[in-house]
């Protein structure tokens, strides 16, 4: 299919400047997807793919690179308040959405890693304005067997505002466990607007934060959304989207869980694997695209929950793990596995 690539800057209401792009069908899209990156990531390069692929099969396709991520102004991967990147977003979305053209498209997020925690914290902003969402590997939960202390987290908040962009957090090399096609790892790696070094002092708390927020309101959550997560991930664990779907009041669900793939479900596995999650995703899109009316979890008029290829026993799981390399260990915070933060970890 034929479509125009365009890409431009806005200015948030701190006057930071912000990149934006968007992949658009040469004819009326069948409906708008708004791309939410992944922490250290960006759009135009890393969610390229992405962009791709769903404009091909008839979506027009919107991202932003977030304040101090990717092509936009900021200290790089500094974020004082998350609420910062929810505003722009939320703006940004908005302001395209309103345009003629646009006005009676049906609306859907996507986010992958921390981007689906930015898409979830968007949706409760506005609960009856998405159609939908797409979650891949969200961050949205922190497991308890990884949560930290509530006195490291007090001893850390006492500093953050006398050092809040300070380097310091112990991080380890995420892109090495989260993209298995070792191609497409260096491909990324070698990505310059890709942040690659510690997280900021302030940065890891307000993530931190978020995640505990979210995983305290996961009942929340009424859009219709589709939840896909590698069994393999050792990024950000399975068990979050699981308990995402069991949560969640909405009443059109889905989780879908892929034996032996890694946390980077789009962008890191052989083409094969791509193929089938973006396969898996635009037949989601598909038949949730046509009816402008978001469908929310007290409508009345929802499909009902959808649930397929949900393996629940543990030596399905036990299989597609024994399929990863050895799990680093990860980080404490914002759901990831393991208590040593990694850096650049979508």
């Amino acid at each position: 299919m034929d479509f125009e690539y365009q890409e431009d800057y806005i200015r948030n209401s701190r006057g930071v400047q912000l990149f934006t792009c968007r992949w658009m069908p040469c004819t009326s899209p069948k409906a708008l997807v708004f791309l939410c990156h992944g922490y250290g990531m960006e759009c135009s390069g890393f969610m390229k793919g992405c962009g791709t692929r769903l404009v091909n099969a008839g979506y027009g396709v919107i991202g932003i690179d977030y304040e101090g991520h990717g092509k936009s102004g900021g200290a790089r991967c500094y974020i004082k308040k998350f609420d910062n990147l929810i505003n722009d977003c939320y703006d940004f979305f908005k302001s395209v959405a309103a345009q003629e053209e646009y006005r009676n498209k049906s609306r859907f997020l996507y986010g992958e890693s921390m981007g689906g925690a930015v898409a979830l914290l968007l949706h409760k902003k506005d609960p009856t304005f998405w159609n939908g969402a797409i979650l891949v590997a969200p961050m949205c939960k922190i497991s308890e067997k990884v949560k930290p202390h509530r006195v490291v987290i007090n001893i850390l908040t006492k500093v953050e505002e006398l050092i809040p962009k300070w380097k310091i957090v112990p991080s380890k090399d995420v892109i090495e466990s989260a993209f298995k096609d070792p191609i497409k790892r260096e491909e990324i790696r070698s990505n310059k607007l890709i942040y690659q070094d510690k997280p900021r002092l302030k940065t890891a708390l307000e993530m931190l934060r978020t995640s505990m927020s979210l995983e305290e309101t996961l009942n929340e959550v009424t859009l219709p959304f589709f939840v896909l997560h590698g069994e393999a991930d050792a990024v950000t664990d399975p068990e979050i989207s699981r308990a995402l779907y069991e949560q969640a009041s909405s009443i059109d669900k889905t989780l879908k869980l892929y034996p032996g793939m890694w946390h980077g479900l789009t962008s890191g596995e052989p083409d094969d694997n791509v193929e089938i999650v973006f396969a898996d995703i635009i037949t989601w899109l598909d038949k949730h695209t046509g009816d402008p009316s978001p469908k929310l979890a007290n409508g009345g008029d929802n499909p009902g929950v959808q649930e397929y290829a949900l393996r629940k026993s543990s030596s399905t799981m036990k299989k597609g793990r024994g399929q990863q390399q050895t799990r680093p260990y990860g980080s404490y915070l914002c759901g990831w596995k393991g208590r040593t933060h990694q850096h650049s970890a979508m």
